[in-house]
């Protein structure tokens, strides 16, 4: 090939590779074409009703536009609930202050800012849902607040146009077949199971990996978690698959902290026993790749049998009864998964329903609410005084974009995305109005005008870095089209509100960095802090269930990893104390849920009353002689009761060992420490 050949091809090749990367895929066509057919219907049907807010539909299409049918069906729920709370709320406070302004406008400010305080607590859409009831009662009433006898009708309005384009936007995914979140889910799934099982099997033969690698793999399962809770309503078995994702997903996080567990416990022991041995290599069998349900169920019984059978003497040493009982946490970790991955693909009821805990700090929960309060007072002060034209207007739009930031992950990417994406929506609605439509009435023009930018802006949204350009594109395009029938063509009405919602962009921008803002060092710090609560209450056995506190710790972390900043060493530090507090909270919960069952086994009762206590003191040797204790109280029990003292014993063993190594750490947080 010569010279010119060999440039051609290259230059071919990368032209190839730019058009790969810029030219949107097949799916995200078929998305942009569901949305756009739905906004029309929407639109169309709310006009043939003659709603009062036929805009609203298209809007609310827009902001229902999910590629994934279960995520806009969860979304589309707590978007309608969340409206029906909002417009109760916004008649009840015109009813109580239609005739004084300023406490209408500060009787909001706290109901946004309440709103916006508990969906910091809740999870996904329902989060979005107690948002949406905050900034719906701007919508209705503030929107209103120089008519307020429309008040009702304007709620009533505002109802019935969001159950236009639920309707809507059910019909056209079920029509245009769009993706299950189950059937994407589920091949995301079985790569991470097949990531940790890996991740195991180096654990257990060639040591620990450490906390760095454990909060990466975290890192790759806790985003799976939303897609999770998005299944149930999609089909019939829809809620034994969305229990089995909730419940592989669990297990995936166990399955990652009882493999490097094993790996210490066997590191502890100089010469290992035969039934160790035995132990440690059904485990590893266990995360072998092919293993099904019945091989499974198999290693666990073995394995049952040798933890049985190393507590019968009561003499055996506590780091090889860890051993066993880590190797039998190994096996049982790997069924819930291999359970849980089959009930999202076939929907049978799974061993389990397990909830996902999220990790929310108040002190973070109670400045993103002052923050939304103040932004809004604020600003409604600084309008009313400027005496400027639809001030209404421009305050729905900051309550509505504060709102909508307080429940993104990034505050501030969220605010730099509306800057960007406002003056672009602006844009749009005025070409389209000025330009294509220019005065036109027909609503098929009307349709084909909005396609360009629904289908542009669909594209963006699906590109997590410019997810809000394309989310703000998607929405205020048609709020400021405002489509009417008969259609206005007023280009001073239209430049003031693309003026406005363009303030309400700056105002945006500067209160999420001006107002309360929060560092990554006080994200870490708050986090700390409640982290340091939850144990203090698994000590005492205050902590909740084991498994979920285990999805808790894994979430925290998650977001303790996004945190950390600093030096490597500083971060590796950082990283090694919240692994710390999550190990001493999990082995705190566990063993209280094993000495809680014990305690009415009747010559146990005064050894489980010193283990509680050695817990809730926290010193080491109290805790060490408790595991003992039990260990040796074995020999003359039950199978049962054997299993739940080694599982109690191996706990109470694991909080000494952590408490014994970051013993300074623990005494900065005035926790139990050596």
């Amino acid at each position: 090939m010569s010279r010119a050949e060999a440039g051609a091809t290259g230059i071919g090749a990368r032209l190839v590779d730019a058009l790969d990367r810029w030219v949107p895929k097949p799916a995200a066509w078929a998305f942009a074409l569901r949305i756009w057919i739905a906004m029309m219907l929407a639109l169309y049907a709310a006009f043939w009703l003659q709603l009062d807010s036929a805009s609203s539909a298209a809007v609310g299409v827009a902001i229902l536009a999910q590629p994934k049918r279960g995520q806009a069906l969860s979304k589309a729920f707590y978007r309608f609930l969340g409206t029906l709370v909002g417009g109760m709320v916004a008649i009840v406070l015109m009813s109580l202050f239609a005739q004084d302004r300023v406490l209408l406008l500060v009787g909001f400010a706290l109901w946004l800012g309440l709103c916006v305080f508990v969906a910091q607590f809740l999870q996904d859409t329902r989060a979005y849902g107690a948002m949406l009831s905050g900034y719906t009662v701007a919508i209705i009433a503030i929107a209103h607040i120089d008519a307020p006898q429309t008040t009702f009708d304007a709620a009533v309005g505002r109802i019935a146009a969001i159950a236009v384009a639920i309707v809507a936007i059910t019909f056209i995914n079920d029509a245009l077949a769009s993706p299950s979140t189950w059937h994407a889910l589920n091949p995301r799934l079985a790569e991470a199971f097949s990531t940790v099982r890996a991740f195991a099997r180096e654990a257990l033969t060639h040591g620990d990996p450490g906390p760095e690698r454990t909060a990466a793999l975290i890192g790759r399962i806790a985003p799976m978690r939303a897609d999770a809770s998005a299944i149930a309503g999609e089909l019939d078995d829809g809620v034994n698959r969305a229990a089995g994702a909730r419940s592989a997903i669990a297990a995936l996080y166990v399955l990652a902290a009882a493999s490097r567990a094993l790996a210490a416990a066997m590191a502890r022991i100089p010469q290992p026993e035969g039934i160790v041995r035995e132990a440690h290599a059904l485990a590893l069998r266990t995360v072998s790749d092919g293993r099904s349900a019945a091989d499974l169920e198999r290693d666990g019984d073995r394995l049952r049998d040798l933890v049985d059978e190393g507590l019968r003497s009561g003499e055996r040493p506590i780091d090889e009864v860890m051993a066993l009982q880590r190797a039998l946490d190994v096996a049982n970790a790997a069924t819930f998964a291999e359970d849980g991955l089959r009930a999202l693909g076939d929907g049978h009821r799974p061993l389990r329903n397990v909830a996902l805990p999220t990790h929310r700090d108040f002190q973070v929960a109670l400045r993103a609410a002052l923050r939304v309060a103040i932004a809004f007072g604020v600003t409604a002060g600084f309008f009313i005084l400027a005496g400027l034209p639809q001030t209404s207007f421009a305050l729905v739009q900051v309550a509505a974009t504060c709102a909508l930031s307080s429940v993104t992950p990034d505050p501030r990417k969220f605010a730099l995305g509306v800057l960007i994406g406002m003056p672009l929506a602006a844009l749009c609605a005025g070409t389209i109005l000025f330009v294509f439509l220019n005065g036109s009435q027909g609503f098929p023009l009307l349709a084909i005008a909005m396609a360009p930018v629904v289908f542009l802006a669909c594209f963006l949204s699906l590109n997590p870095p410019t997810f809000t350009v394309g989310f703000i594109t998607l929405v205020f395009t048609p709020v400021l089209i405002s489509p009417e029938n008969p259609q206005s063509y007023d280009p001073q009405t239209f430049l003031m509100n693309a003026l406005l919602v363009v303030i309400a962009a700056i105002i945006l921008f500067l209160t999420v960095r001006l107002v309360l803002p929060i560092s990554a060092s006080q994200h870490r710090a708050f986090a700390l802090e409640e982290a340091r609560r939850d144990l203090a209450e698994a000590l005492t056995g205050e902590g909740g269930d084991a498994t979920a506190r285990t999805s808790l710790n894994a979430d925290r972390l998650f977001q303790f990893s996004a945190w950390n900043s600093g030096s490597g060493a500083v971060r590796r530090a950082s990283l090694h104390h919240a692994f710390a507090v999550a190990q001493l909270e999990a082995a705190a919960a566990r063993a209280h849920a094993q000495l809680r069952q014990l305690r009415h086994v009747g010559d146990l009762t005064e050894r489980v009353g010193r283990a509680r206590e050695a817990l809730a003191t926290g010193r080491c040797d109290a805790l060490d002689s408790a595991a003992t204790s039990l260990i040796r109280a074995a020999s003359g029990q039950s199978r049962d009761v054997r299993l739940m003292l080694a599982r109690a014993a191996t706990d109470l063993a694991m909080a000494s060992r952590v408490i014994r190594r970051h013993g300074r750490f623990f005494r900065r947080l005035s926790l139990p420490s050596a």
